[in-house]
């Protein structure tokens, strides 16, 4: 499948299959292709927490608008964008670090100058912190979608549900911002996939100021 049958074919079901399993190991493939996503630094400010014990599943549903895809998808991913991703002391910022130097894009010497640039860059305000974890996070999320796909899996992403309510009952840090539930699974066959929702021109999309 290259990409344009890929980005053609994915769509956000809303019906899953609750007898049909995502295989661990299929889940795993589909992380770590999402993993290879472009992020500000190379910084990865994202994690995510998998939901498969149907408790745990429908005690989210009940924070996200009671959305039956939450509990029915063999998979529930809660994804997590860290706003703290970019300060000095950080185990995947210092990691990070250290990889590039061990890459030779950088040396020891510019370690101060590295974190002066993420914490200018990403940590100046509340506002550029939010903005960093969640656009790069993003970027994540609609790689996680398309990986699935390619593998021949389906999603759902959701922005509808109680994000305080979400955090504190699943123990979230407060660093963590939720941008998204992902639902993962394969779409039921007795239902009706709607046709694709209209999307906008190239000449809508692209504008002058």
């Amino acid at each position: 499948m290259n990409f344009k049958e890929l980005a053609n074919s994915r769509r956000a079901v809303n019906f899953f299959d609750p007898d049909k399993d995502v295989p661990e190991s299929l889940l795993k493939d589909m992380i770590e292709m999402a993993a290879k996503t472009p992020s500000s630094f190379n910084l990865q400010p994202w994690s995510l927490m998998v939901l498969r014990n149907s408790e745990e599943k429908m005690k989210l549903r009940k924070l996200a608008w009671d959305q039956p895809k939450v509990s029915e998808a063999p998979v529930t991913l809660i994804v997590l964008a860290d706003r703290d991703a970019w300060k000095k002391g950080h185990p995947f910022v210092e990691r990070n670090f250290k990889e590039m130097v061990s890459a030779g894009s950088m040396t020891e010497g510019q370690h101060q100058w590295f974190l002066d640039a993420c914490a200018g860059l990403y940590g100046a305000n509340s506002e550029k912190q939010q903005a960093f974890a969640c656009k790069n996070t993003g970027f994540f999320a609609m790689s996680l979608m398309f990986a699935a796909k390619s593998l021949g899996l389906d999603t759902h992403p959701m922005d509808g549900f109680d994000h305080e309510g979400v955090r504190k009952a699943f123990n979230i840090p407060e660093n963590y911002w939720i941008p998204i539930l992902l639902s993962v699974g394969y779409f039921k066959q007795d239902k009706t996939l709607m046709p694709p929702k209209w999307r906008k021109t190239v000449e809508e999309i692209v504008v002058k100021f």
